[in-house]
C-alpha cells in the first residue's frame, strides 16, 4: 500500500460497513475468543455499538460496558487498552498510545506506511482477543518481516519498534491531553510527535494562574484547567493535538477549541481518541466549528463507529441501578413477576445481579490486612516535574519508548531500570500477579515503572491501572467491565477539595474469565503524585488501607516532586483560592458525606457570653455571626429529651426527607448540586444525598455553606460553585423556615452576586418543614419538632455556627466555624443520621406518593409565617420582627443561643414540644398558651435587652447573681447555638 498520509481538511478515517457489537442472538458481530465485557449493559438497557469495518480495530475490542453513578450519562465506556479502570498489560497501554501518536502525526503531515499501521492494529488485536500465544508466530505482518513471537509482550515490543521507525517529529506542535483519564495516553501521543506536552488538570498548586478552562459536560468532575508556566507557548500559531480516550458527542472538544482559539488563533487542530463514536450530526458541529473559526479540525481515533441508547437512558439506568442498590432477594423477585416494572423495562432480576466491592469479594483470599513497605525517594534530585505546567517531550525513535535525563517529566532508562530493581526486591518471594497503580492524573511516569518492572520479573504477570474518581457499580459477571472496587479518600490537593476515590477490578473476581480470576494480585505497588505527604496515603480511610484489605503486600514508591515557585508563572500571582474542608479533619462527618466551604477557626477565641453578646447585638454594636456562644455539653436530662423525640419522630423525618429530595432531584433533572445552608441544613442535605443513593443509585455532591442575617451569602463560596458546576444545577437546602427571614436573606444575596459576578443562581430553597409557608421544596408544611434542632454542635458534626469577623475573614476566604473535637465524646451527628435512614425504606411509598401529590399542587409561597410574626410584634409591643422566632426549631434557637424573653405555645402542641418546656423552666423564661397560634410555638427575644437582663418578665432587671445562674443553666442545658 502506499503512504498513509491525508489530505488537508479530511478526516484521517474511511466509513466504511459497520458491524454491531452486542450479545443478542442474530448479532451481525460474532464474538471472538473472549466474553464481550460490554455484554450486560447492552442486554439490560439496549446500549448498542456499532464499529466501522475500515477501522484499525473493532470498538468491541478496545471498550466494554459499566454502569455510572452519573445523573448526566448513565453509562461508561470502559477502556480495555489504557488501564484506568481495567488493570492492563503495560506493554499493551504503550502500543495503544504510539500507534494513536502514529495517527496523529500522519495527520500532521508525516509519510506513514498504512501497511505498518494496520501490522500494529494487527498484533494488538491478537492481544485483545487472547490469541497471542497461538500459532508458531512465524508468519508476516503485511510488510514482509516476520510477525511477533507467541508471547504477548514480545509481540507487543515487536508492534512498538515498528512504530517508532516511522518518520515522525513535529516539536513545534501543541499536544494537549485531558485530566484525568488521558494525561498518560496524551504524553504516549506527544513522545511520538516530540512535541511539547500539557495536560488538563484538577489540581490546585499554590500561585497557579489559569491559562483557561473549559467544562466535560458528562464527567464526574467536569472542569478542567491548563496551568502553564510559560503560556506563550500556547500563545503561538502552531497546529495543536488534542488526546482523549473517547469522543462520544465531542462536546468538550468543541468547548477546548472554542476557548483556546480565542486565546490564540491555529490553523490546525488534530483530534486523535482511542475510539470515536460520534453521530454524524456530532461530525457536523466539528465541521461547523472549523467553518467558524477558520481552520481545519481533523479526527483520528483506533476504533470509529456510533453508539444507540435508546429512549430513557438515564431513567433507565436508574431504575436498575437502584434495584441493585436494594434488596437483591426482594428485587429479584418483583423482577421474576410478569407486569413488573423490572420485567416491563427489559431488565434483569437483581437476584442474578449482585453489585460487588473489591474488599467483599477478597474477604476469603485476603483474611488478614498485608504489610505496608515505603521506598522514599522524595528527597531525590532533581523531582520530576509535572505535565500538568508543559514539558517538552522526545522522540521514540531516538530512545526505543524511554526518556533521557534531560527531558522533564519522565524517568530515564537507567533509573526505570534502578527503580523496578528496588520495588522487585521489596515485593514477597511469593509476590503472585503484581498490580502497579498510579494515581489519577500521574500516570505516564507509573505506565514507565510498571513497564519496566514486566522486565524485571519475567516469569510474573504485572499489570497496570490507575485510581480514579469516576464513581462506577461494579457486578462481577465476565460479560460486564467493572468486577469490584476499593474506596478511599483523596489526598490530592483539586480545587473542587477533597472526595472519594476509587480503584477498579483490584481485588479477586468471583466470575470465571482472566488468568488472575480467582487470586486477584499478589501484591500492588501505589505511586502516589510526587510530592505526596505520606500522612495522607495513610490511616483510616487512606488508600494504603484499602488496598491492603485485598492484597497481601502493598509497596509505596514515593517520588520527588519539582513544583514550580510562584513567581514561577509569566503573569501576576494571584490570591490563594480558599479550599474546602471535609471530615475528618474538619467536623465529624465522612468526607463522602458533606464538603465544608468554610475556613477552620478552630484556634480563634470567638466565644463570649449569651448576656454580653445579646447586648452587643441588639446595640447595633455586632452582627451575631462575629462571634459564638460558648459551646457546652448538653444536660443529661436534655440529652434524654433528644432521644426521646428523635424516637418519635424519626419516620416522619425520614418522610419529609424522601419527599423534598424526589421534589429536588424533579427540580433539577436528577442531578442537584446540593448546598445546604450551615449548620442546620447540613444534617438535611446529608440525609437528602443518602435518599437519593440510596433510593436511585444517584451520587449527589453535597456542599454546606454560610448565609448571614444582615451580610448574605458568603460569596467566595458562590463564586468557588459557579467555577466548579452548571450554576443552573445548585440546589440549596435548609432544615426549616420560620418567618422566612433565610428565604428573603437568600434571594437579596445571589440577586447582589448576579449583579456583581454575571453569574445567576436560582433562589429555589428546598427544607424538611415549610411551617412559615416560604417556600415551594418542602417535605412538609407542619411544625413539629426535628429532632437535629434540639442539640447544636453535637448534632451537627461537632461544628459551629458559622462566624463572618473581618478580623478572621480575608475577602478571599469563606465564611469561617470552629471544629469542637473536644465534644466527640457527646457528639450524635452520625447516630442521628442512622437513626432517620433506617427509616427510608419503609416510608418510600407514603413519601414518594406526598411527593407527586405536591408536585401537581399548588405550593406557591403565602408568607403566612412572615405575617404572623408582624402581628405577634406589635401585639407584644417588641416593634421588631427580627426578635420575633416562630416554629420549633427557631423556638429552639432562642432558648440556646440568645436572651428570651416569652415563649408562646399552641395548646395542642404541648407534647411535641416538651423540650421547648424543658428549656423554657430551666432558663426561667415564662410560656403563654396562645390558642389561635399558627405554629407550635414561637420564641420572643427580650425586646428591651441590657447586660443584667435574662429574660424574666421583660420589665424588672434581674440581679447580677440571679443572671449568672440562669446563664449556669442555659449552658448546661445547650450545646451553644443552633
Amino acid at each position: 500500500m502506499g503512504s498513509f498520509h491525508p489530505r488537508p481538511g479530511r478526516r484521517l478515517r474511511r466509513r466504511g460497513p459497520r458491524h454491531h457489537l452486542c450479545r443478542s442472538s442474530g448479532s451481525e458481530h460474532e464474538l471472538k475468543h473472549h466474553p464481550w465485557t460490554g455484554g450486560f449493559v447492552n442486554e439490560a438497557l439496549g446500549v448498542r455499538i456499532t464499529s466501522d469495518s475500515a477501522a484499525l480495530l473493532p470498538v468491541e475490542d478496545l471498550v466494554g460496558l459499566a454502569l455510572r453513578r452519573n445523573p448526566r450519562r448513565a453509562h461508561l465506556l470502559v477502556s480495555r487498552v489504557l488501564a484506568k479502570h481495567v488493570p492492563t498489560e503495560p506493554a499493551l497501554v504503550l502500543a495503544a498510545g504510539e500507534l494513536l501518536g502514529a495517527l496523529a502525526g500522519a495527520a500532521l503531515g508525516s509519510a506513514v506506511e498504512e501497511a505498518v499501521l494496520r501490522g500494529v492494529a494487527g498484533e494488538l488485536a491478537a492481544v485483545l482477543e487472547g490469541s497471542a500465544e497461538s500459532g508458531d508466530g512465524t508468519g508476516t505482518n503485511g510488510t514482509g518481516r516476520h510477525s511477533a513471537p507467541r508471547s504477548p509482550r514480545a509481540r507487543l515490543q515487536y508492534a512498538r519498534e515498528q512504530l517508532w521507525e516511522l518518520p515522525i517529529s513535529h516539536p513545534d506542535v501543541i499536544t494537549i491531553g485531558y485530566a484525568e483519564t488521558a494525561t498518560g495516553l496524551g504524553r504516549l501521543v506527544a513522545d511520538m510527535l516530540g512535541s511539547y506536552y500539557i495536560h488538563s488538570t484538577r489540581h490546585a498548586p499554590a500561585g497557579a494562574v489559569a491559562y483557561g478552562a473549559f467544562e466535560e459536560a458528562h464527567s464526574h468532575a467536569a472542569s478542567h484547567r491548563l496551568l502553564p508556566v510559560d503560556p506563550s507557548v500556547l500563545n503561538t500559531p502552531a497546529p495543536v493535538v488534542l488526546v482523549d480516550d473517547e469522543l462520544s458527542t465531542g462536546a468538550t472538544v468543541i468547548n477546548t477549541i472554542t476557548e483556546l482559539h480565542a486565546a490564540a488563533a491555529h490553523p490546525l487542530y488534530v483530534v486523535a481518541s482511542l475510539i470515536d463514536l460520534r453521530s454524524d450530526a456530532d461530525r457536523a458541529r466539528f465541521d461547523a466549528l472549523a467553518e467558524e473559526l477558520g481552520c481545519s479540525i481533523r479526527v483520528v481515533a483506533l476504533g470509529t463507529g456510533s453508539i444507540e441508547l435508546g429512549e430513557d437512558i438515564l431513567s433507565r439506568a436508574q431504575q436498575l441501578i437502584s434495584r441493585l442498590s436494594g434488596s437483591p432477594a426482594a428485587a429479584g423477585a418483583d423482577a421474576a413477576k410478569p407486569g413488573t416494572a423490572g420485567a416491563d423495562a427489559g431488565l434483569p432480576a437483581a437476584a442474578d445481579v449482585e453489585p460487588t466491592s473489591g474488599i467483599e469479594a477478597s474477604a476469603a483470599a485476603a483474611p488478614e490486612p498485608g504489610t505496608v513497605t515505603v521506598l522514599d525517594y522524595s528527597g531525590a534530585a532533581p523531582g520530576l516535574r509535572s505535565d500538568r505546567f508543559g514539558n517538552r517531550a522526545g522522540i521514540s525513535s531516538e530512545y526505543l519508548g524511554t526518556l533521557p535525563d534531560a527531558l522533564p517529566g519522565a524517568v530515564s532508562a537507567e533509573s526505570l531500570a534502578l527503580v523496578a530493581t528496588r520495588i522487585s526486591a521489596a515485593l514477597p518471594a511469593s509476590a503472585g500477579p503484581v498490580l502497579v497503580l498510579g494515581c489519577e492524573e500521574f500516570i505516564h511516569v507509573p505506565l514507565t515503572i510498571a513497564n519496566a518492572l514486566a522486565e524485571a520479573l519475567p516469569g510474573t504477570p504485572v499489570r497496570f491501572s490507575t485510581t480514579t474518581r469516576s464513581p462506577i457499580v461494579p457486578i462481577d459477571r465476565p460479560d460486564y467491565a467493572i468486577a469490584n472496587a476499593v474506596d478511599f479518600a483523596s489526598h490530592d490537593v483539586t480545587e473542587d477539595g477533597p472526595g472519594p476515590r476509587h480503584a477498579y477490578n483490584v481485588g479477586p473476581r468471583r466470575a470465571a474469565g482472566g488468568p488472575d480470576a480467582e487470586t486477584g494480585f499478589g501484591s500492588i505497588v501505589l505511586l502516589p503524585e510526587p510530592g505526596t505527604d505520606p500522612a495522607s496515603i495513610t490511616g483510616p480511610g487512606s488508600v494504603t488501607e484499602a488496598l491492603r484489605a485485598v492484597t497481601a503486600a502493598v509497596v509505596v514508591v514515593l517520588l520527588a516532586a519539582e513544583v514550580p515557585a510562584a513567581e514561577a508563572w509569566d503573569a501576576p500571582v494571584q490570591t490563594p483560592a480558599a479550599v474546602p474542608l471535609t471530615g475528618p479533619e474538619f467536623g465529624s462527618y465522612a468526607s463522602e458525606d458533606v464538603t465544608w466551604l468554610l475556613k477552620d477557626l478552630r484556634d480563634a477565641q470567638l466565644e463570649a457570653p449569651t448576656a454580653e453578646r445579646e447586648a452587643a447585638i441588639q446595640s447595633g454594636g455586632a452582627n451575631y455571626a462575629e462571634s459564638l456562644p460558648m459551646e457546652y455539653l448538653p444536660s443529661a436530662q436534655y440529652q434524654d429529651l433528644y432521644e426521646e423525640a428523635l424516637r418519635r419522630s424519626a419516620p416522619r423525618v425520614a418522610s419529609a426527607v424522601g419527599t423534598v429530595t424526589e421534589l429536588a432531584l424533579a427540580a433539577r433533572n436528577r442531578e442537584p448540586v446540593l448546598v445546604s445552608l450551615a449548620r442546620a441544613g447540613t444534617p438535611i442535605g446529608i440525609l437528602m444525598r443518602r435518599w437519593a443513593q440510596r433510593m436511585h443509585g444517584l451520587d449527589l455532591p453535597h456542599y454546606t455553606m454560610s448565609i448571614v442575617r444582615g451580610v448574605g451569602m458568603d460569596e467566595t463560596a458562590l463564586r468557588y460553585l459557579a467555577r466548579t458546576y452548571s450554576p443552573e444545577r445548585i440546589l440549596f437546602v435548609d432544615g426549616w423556615t420560620g418567618k422566612g427571614a433565610i428565604t428573603r436573606e437568600l434571594t437579596a444575596a445571589l440577586d447582589r452576586f448576579e449583579a456583581t459576578d454575571g453569574v445567576r443562581f436560582s433562589a429555589d430553597l428546598a427544607v424538611l418543614a415549610d411551617p412559615g409557608h416560604s417556600v415551594e421544596l418542602f417535605g412538609t408544611r407542619e411544625d413539629y419538632l426535628i429532632p437535629s434542632a434540639c442539640l447544636n454542635s453535637t448534632v451537627s458534626g461537632l461544628v459551629s455556627r458559622t462566624v463572618f469577623n473581618k478580623d478572621l475573614i480575608a475577602p478571599h476566604d469563606f465564611h469561617g466555624a470552629k471544629f469542637y473535637a473536644h465534644l466527640a465524646g457527646a457528639d450524635v451527628s452520625r447516630d442521628f443520621l442512622t437513626a432517620i435512614e433506617q427509616h427510608f425504606e419503609e416510608v418510600r411509598p407514603e413519601a414518594e406518593a406526598a411527593a407527586v401529590k405536591l408536585a401537581a399542587a399548588d405550593r406557591t409561597p403565602t408568607w403566612v409565617g412572615w405575617q404572623a410574626v408582624e402581628r405577634l410584634s406589635e401585639e407584644y409591643g417588641i416593634h421588631n420582627v427580627n426578635l420575633v422566632k416562630p416554629g420549633v426549631g427557631e423556638t429552639t434557637r432562642v432558648l440556646l443561643r440568645r436572651v428570651p424573653w416569652k415563649v408562646l405555645v399552641h395548646p395542642g402542641a404541648l407534647e411535641d414540644v416538651a423540650h421547648v418546656l424543658l428549656l423554657a423552666e430551666q432558663r426561667g423564661v415564662p410560656v403563654e398558651e396562645v390558642p389561635e397560634l399558627p405554629f407550635s410555638c414561637v420564641g420572643l427575644i427580650h425586646p428591651r435587652f441590657t447586660a443584667g437582663a435574662v429574660g424574666a418578665d421583660g420589665r424588672a432587671v434581674a440581679a447580677a447573681g440571679a443572671g449568672a445562674s440562669a446563664g449556669a443553666a442555659a449552658g448546661a442545658a445547650s450545646g451553644a447555638d443552633a
